[in-house]
């Protein structure tokens, strides 16, 4: 049997006021010029202000790339290889969602493996040569867990998919998870990103490559999520600070052990119509986990249980199994998650479930899917 792997951060630092954290990192590494990757609206909204007057302050050089989208592309990605180089930068802070941290983690692998330039030869798992650029990864949202795992996906524009890039190389050195960078999340955008936690937590304790370590994580990931999810969308600051720690959580886990069909379904919904990340893995998670309810042994009992469902021990498998997945969905209409997206047209469905069936994500499911059925799970969403 192959040893199993878990990779980290080498360093976290966590809890309000984390980020001043950020100019002594700097310091000690030795940076000389630093490349903050962060978004547009951010940086409108003062938000990655917060980092850079520390950096000021501190008397330490950066440069700002913010040609980053919501779903980042391969031209992103290219183009700020392009910057880090004119820059002169040795260094990355990476502030933002995912979408800036998948940048962020892209271009700090094609510098240090150029022959990656391309960008789309980065999919899957390529096994580059060297660990990408010393990177600081700041996260402003609750959800995606970018700044503690191994994965990142950029969007193909050209042939309208997402591909899935996992690399032990590209894990950001120091994660600052701190509360206050998210504090201006509006509650759309909480919501979903919570949901996208909550998803990981789940698709990473039931996929196949689940064990013993990674299921201490993901079922305190889940706990934490159930409980504080409402609070953090109502802007609670409590809710807020038990979320950004539940989302690093559920990434130790998942980013080692892998997710399933529900993040290969949301990838291809987002590459085709846009539809923001955390928004389609929350539509797809009680569809996705009614389809693998039956390849679970026990273990949709570990989740209601996490979720807060009382009695579960006194329950028959059917009847837990079905307590977890009303738990899911309860949260879900909570936290205002749409369950129909309009965009969706019968003529696209086979693409789609395609799509799905090729993602990275997919082959850690515990049940496999035919297209027909990938196709009717798609079709779940539709008005």
């Amino acid at each position: 049997m192959a040893a199993k792997r878990i990779v980290l951060n080498a360093v976290s630092y966590h809890g309000k006021g984390a980020i001043e954290e950020i100019p002594g990192i700097a310091q000690r590494e030795g940076f000389k010029k630093v490349f903050v990757a962060s978004d547009p609206d951010l940086i409108q909204f003062g938000v990655t202000g917060k980092v850079t007057d520390l950096l000021d302050q501190a008397q330490i050089d950066y440069t700002v790339y913010s040609d980053i989208k919501p779903n980042p592309t391969i031209e992103n990605v290219q183009n700020g290889v392009k910057a880090f180089k004119e820059a002169g930068a040795d260094s990355i802070i990476a502030i933002g969602g995912g979408s800036s941290m998948d940048t962020a983690k892209a271009i700090g692998i094609i510098i240090t493996n150029p022959e990656h330039e391309d960008v789309r030869s980065l999919e899957g798992e390529v096994g580059t040569k060297n660990h990408a650029v010393p990177t600081i990864a700041v996260p402003t949202t609750a959800g995606t867990a970018a700044e503690v795992t191994i994965n990142y996906v950029i969007t193909d524009l050209e042939k309208e998919r997402k591909f899935v890039c996992v690399d032990p190389h590209d894990i950001p050195a120091y994660a600052v998870v701190d509360p206050d960078m998210m504090s201006s999340m509006p509650k759309g955008l909480t919501a979903a990103t919570g949901m996208d936690a909550l998803t990981h937590a789940i698709e990473g304790y039931i996929t196949n490559g689940a064990w013993e370590l990674t299921d201490m994580f993901h079922l305190k990931a889940i706990e934490l999520i159930s409980k504080n999810l409402r609070k953090a969308v109502e802007n609670d600051p409590e809710g807020r600070e038990a979320m950004a720690l539940a989302q690093y959580v559920a990434g130790m886990g998942f980013s080692n052990v892998g997710l399933g069909i529900d993040h290969s379904m949301a990838h291809t919904l987002s590459a085709h119509y846009d539809t923001p990340h955390g928004v389609a893995c929350a539509m797809f998670l009680p569809i996705a986990m009614a389809f693998n309810r039956d390849a679970t042994g026990e273990r949709y009992r570990e989740i209601a249980r996490a979720m807060g469902v009382e009695g579960v021990d006194d329950m028959s498998q059917e009847e837990y199994r079905d307590a977890a997945i009303a738990a899911v969905k309860q949260l879900s209409v909570d936290v205002g998650i749409p369950t129909v997206n309009e965009k969706i047209r019968e003529e696209d469905l086979d693409q789609l479930a395609t799509d799905a069936l090729n993602d990275a994500c997919y082959p850690g499911n515990p049940r496999e899917a035919t297209k027909e059925e990938v196709i009717a799970m798609f079709r779940q969403l539709m008005a």
